[in-house]
């Protein structure tokens, strides 16, 4: 319930009760939209034994609900009905649960398929007809399904290219040094197929990139595949279903193999701060092809010591240099049937330290969408520079036409200098990791050639160009977006083109950075910063199918932890991630700020999606954590630990370290105190009623603490905060300040913006994702509009109007600079964004009915705002809020999925003006059910045009 500081009048609340025995609402059809096993449409490859059925559906009317459920699986769709079904028959379920409900069936068998349909009840006991035959297909499971396949990598580096290298250096380095890397392997083999295929089914699993062929085409569209993990104890396979793509007689097997994350030893292997060597060892590669025949028979094809390998023209590969193709080592035909390969060698079995493989659930890394030139001229020393416009992640597409030999090398950059004359390397010149972004290709002289990378991926919106003979064109030179394939899922417009504007930058910077995990940046570390992570999270689950992309982050984090001495109780050892998951780039120990991504990241899953599975799976690794984050507690009260609000204006490690104004450990402990609550929670959800009352307590002391330790009078004013915008904005945000002192403290964050800041932020990403939520939460909406629209330094609105199309790292005064230094593109930026759907949209998932059951709905809008318009995806369908105002009316056009419930909140004054659909309160009920919280009118399912005067 949501609890206001008034009540209803009396009067309309009887008024209202009296009209409860509602007019029923006429009987209509009920019909599925959307019917899904563990959050996919018809998934292959599920590994878990007790999959989630979720399905949406579409009803007319007001206020419908769904009462009971009817699921039927069975192993043929000729058995699926009531009588035959053989796997599980669910009968009817009286439940209204309609989204993850969980398998209760036979044990599911490895890489079978399973068909299934459901029905439901609504409210009034109407039964739907039952949905379309929907399947699923089970995954390998477990590792001895992988049968008689074999790890193989390649035997015998035999490049000979002098292109091969590339310099290295760091930049405490005084000269580069060339290196090579471990080579791109090439493998083939062939089988002979004397019968008819009645399914065929690959199952491949690259440490490293791959690529698969079958008889001369690529299978999927998938690239830089499988995703990034902690290879040692954790890596994906990927399935494909190839029954089509297989043909009588003969077929030809290859596979390509590059080094990704995995065989990575160039880079970062100096850094101070991680483990010495960040590879695993030279790629490697395992293929098991399952062949199933018309006459019940099956076959197994895999990777083995018979298969051939040798090197071909990528004669360079590493996720941050780049490719380097040699096409005069192209090997012609390589993939095809009868392709002469006696002068191959065999491949080399290979043996990985690797504990688990499981399937690949989250979205692949795919070619998204491919950009022209938007101006192209010549560089002072007469090379050429191509601007494609947008700041993306991805590579250079070629065709060109130059002589044998001709090396055409292709640097991409980020930004101009601030003069506009020639690129500006900044983050991608390779200070840090040792590698410039460089694109090279050697022609074979053979007419038009036409090329683009494999196996690594750059951040870039500017190509340099030498080695060409014309102008670049668009015929010449694309560049193309490649990310993991998030499919975007909700929406937000406004009638104010500036925030219209920083919602589409937010999403290109999220968009460029998940590769598999969400990056810091698509360049320079291309890491998985925790921190980073938790800032933007909520935004990208706001916009994008998120559901399996987090539980593969949480196994990336749970993986990377390490015993680390407690700091209060050394000989206590805890479970902690680092700084930086997946791989062998870490960082420290995860302070608080950071580590708290992992009781964050299951909480957001659990808060959109509704789904407890994420929470109860890591319950254990977020309880040790929280332990070892409160052996930090001093005589105070306090946690002794922090990293910091990251990146606020004008901050500089080391050059400008005094510009962060919040204390590492006031952030730190207000994150920790919201922390404690989710953990409360958590336990409760889990049973764990002892670790609930400790959370509880631990709650408590730290609120009072905090507050006695950090809560501060502002000199010569009658406000308090706690020392900065950003650590006032969290103790708002996250409801530590006393309520007798809110009032106070809300005054000292806008008097510091305003008389102090001159109208402006000082805060990092800390404060950055909360502080237009909170203003706008307690009445000061036009503040900060103001923040974010102002044009001066350091607004978003500034960035803006200096050029960028993705959030750049720093906040600097970028036009006194030779050229803008550090990452253009960090995703940690975008977390603010969220404001566009939580205060401007009103749309919030309650927290007791986690998922959207209920939602909230209370716009809270600066004066300048006219319209806005807000899609939120749910596991029930999608939310629409569509409002415009004036003359301080509010007119909202609102759309609550069947099976959930809105609290739309209002005040007793907004009330009195309110009308549903054309009707006042009063009339609206006696047709449809209305109820009345303190501070909320609830709403069923349905559309409804919703009009008062905002107050």
């Amino acid at each position: 319930m949501i609890k206001n500081k008034f009540l209803f009048p009396i009067a309309l609340v009887v008024l209202l009760c009296m009209s409860c025995n509602q007019v029923s609402t006429p009987i209509t059809s009920i019909s599925f939209d959307k019917l899904l096993v563990n959050s996919k449409i018809n998934p292959s490859t599920i590994e878990s034994e007790q999959p989630l059925f979720s399905w949406i559906a579409d009803v007319e009317g007001f206020n419908k609900s769904q009462s009971a459920y009817h699921i039927l699986v069975a192993s043929s769709e000729d058995k699926l009905n009531e009588n035959e079904a053989d796997v599980w028959n669910s009968d009817k379920v009286t439940s209204g649960e309609s989204a993850f409900v969980k398998y209760e069936g036979k044990p599911l068998e490895a890489m079978s398929t399973y068909f299934w349909k459901a029905k439901i009840w609504d409210e009034k006991g109407t039964v739907s007809k039952w949905s379309e035959v929907q399947k699923f297909q089970m995954g390998l499971m477990n590792k001895e399904n992988w049968e008689a396949s074999k790890w193989i990598t390649l035997n015998k580096d035999t490049r000979t290219s002098e292109h091969r290298f590339r310099g290295y250096k760091r930049g405490n380095m005084e000269k580069s040094v060339p290196v090579d890397g471990f080579a791109a392997s090439y493998f083939r083999n062939e089988i002979d197929l004397s019968k008819d295929i009645e399914n065929a089914q690959v199952y491949i699993c690259g440490l490293g990139y791959y690529e698969l062929y079958l008889n001369g085409k690529k299978v999927g569209d998938h690239v830089l595949d499988p995703a990034p993990s902690n290879y040692d104890k954790q890596a994906y396979y990927v399935n494909y279903d190839i029954t089509e793509q297989l043909q009588s007689g003969k077929n030809a097997f290859g596979i390509i193999l590059g080094n990704g994350f995995y065989g990575q030893n160039i880079s970062w292997n100096r850094d101070p701060e991680s483990e010495k060597g960040t590879a695993y060892g030279p790629p490697i590669v395992r293929c098991l092809v399952k062949l199933n025949y018309t006459d019940g028979s099956a076959e197994d094809f895999y990777t083995d010591e018979n298969w051939k390998e040798t090197t071909g023209p990528i004669v360079f590969n590493n996720i941050y240099g780049g490719d380097t193709y040699d096409a005069r080592y192209e090997i012609n035909g390589w993939n095809t049937i009868g392709y002469n390969d006696e002068k191959w060698g065999n491949a080399k079995e290979a043996s990985p330290k690797l504990k688990k493989i499981s399937a690949q659930q989250i979205p692949a890394i795919k070619k998204l969408k491919a950009f022209e030139p938007q101006n192209v001229f010549k560089a002072p020393d007469g090379n050429w520079i191509v601007d494609f416009g947008q700041n993306i992640a991805g590579w250079v597409k070629l065709n060109v036409q130059e002589k044998e030999g001709q090396l055409i090398e292709i640097t991409t950059t980020e930004a101009l200098l601030t003069n506009g004359k020639d690129i500006f390397q900044g983050s991608t010149g390779g200070g840090a990791n040792g590698m410039a972004q460089i694109y090279k290709y050697v022609c074979k002289g053979d007419g038009v050639e036409s090329w683009e990378p494999k196996f690594s991926y750059h951040g870039f919106r500017y190509a340099k160009i030498e080695g060409v003979s014309r102008k670049p064109d668009a015929d010449m030179i694309k560049a193309v977006l490649v990310a993991t394939d998030i499919q975007e899922t909700g929406s937000f417009t406004s009638s104010d083109e500036l925030l219209n504007k920083m919602h589409s930058i937010s999403k290109w910077t999220i968009v460029d950075n998940v590769h598999g995990i969400p990056e810091d940046c698509p360049h320079r570390e291309k890491c998985g910063w925790l921190g980073d992570a938790h800032a933007f999270c909520e935004y990208a689950l706001y916009n994008y199918d998120m559901y399996d992309f987090y539980k593969k982050y949480m196994e990336d984090i749970r993986t990377q932890m390490r015993p680390t001495k407690g700091h209060n109780n050394p000989e206590i050892k805890f479970q902690v991630p680092t700084m930086i998951a997946p791989g062998k780039r870490t960082s420290t120990y995860a302070k608080i700020d950071w580590g708290v991504a992992t009781m964050y990241l299951p909480w957001y899953n659990y808060i959109y999606y509704g789904d407890d599975a994420i929470v109860k799976e890591y319950y254990e690794d977020m309880k040790g954590l929280t332990n070892f984050y409160l052996n930090y507690k001093d005589e105070n009260g306090i946690m002794q630990d922090g990293m910091g609000d990251w990146c606020p204006p004008l901050w500089d490690r080391r050059k400008n370290p005094s510009a962060m104004e919040c204390d590492p450990i006031i952030s730190a402990n207000a994150y920790f105190y919201d922390v404690l609550g989710i953990m409360e929670r958590f336990a409760k959800m889990n049973g764990d009623a002892v670790y609930e009352a400790k959370m509880k307590e631990e709650k408590e002391a730290l609120k009072n603490a905090f507050n006695k330790e950090f809560l501060v009078g502002i000199p010569n004013t009658k406000h308090k905060w706690y020392q900065s915008q950003t650590a006032t904005v969290q103790a708002l945000q996250f409801d530590m300040v006393p309520e007798a002192e809110i009032e106070s403290v809300v005054n000292g964050l806008a008097h510091d913006v305003v008389e102090v800041k001159g109208g402006h932020h000082s805060t990092g990403i800390h404060g950055n994702r909360y502080i237009y939520t909170v203003l706008s939460k307690y009445g000061k909406a036009d503040l900060a509009y103001q923040i974010l629209t102002t044009p001066d330094f350091p607004s978003q609105t500034y960035v803006m109007n200096s050029g960028f199309t993705t959030w750049p790292e720093r906040q600097f005064e970028w036009e006194k600079m030779e050229g803008p230094t550090n990452s253009l593109n960090h995703p940690m930026h975008s977390g603010f964004a969220a404001y566009f759907f939580e205060s401007l949209g009103g749309i919030k998932s309650s927290k007791n009915q986690a998922g959207y059951k209920i939602f909230k709905v209370n716009p809270e809008y600066p004066s300048t705002i006219t319209k806005t318009e807000v899609s939120v995806p749910t596991p029930y369908g999608d939310v629409t809020n569509k409002w415009t105002t004036k003359d301080k009316v509010l007119n909202m056009n609102l759309e609550v999925p069947f099976n959930t419930q809105a609290e739309v909140v209002v005040t007793s004054s907004e009330l009195e003006s309110l009308k549903i659909n054309g009707e006042s309160v009063i009339y609206f009920q006696k047709n449809s059910t209305l109820e009345i919280e303190e501070g909320a009118i609830v709403l069923g399912s349905g559309k409804y045009q919703i009009e008062y005067s905002k107050f």
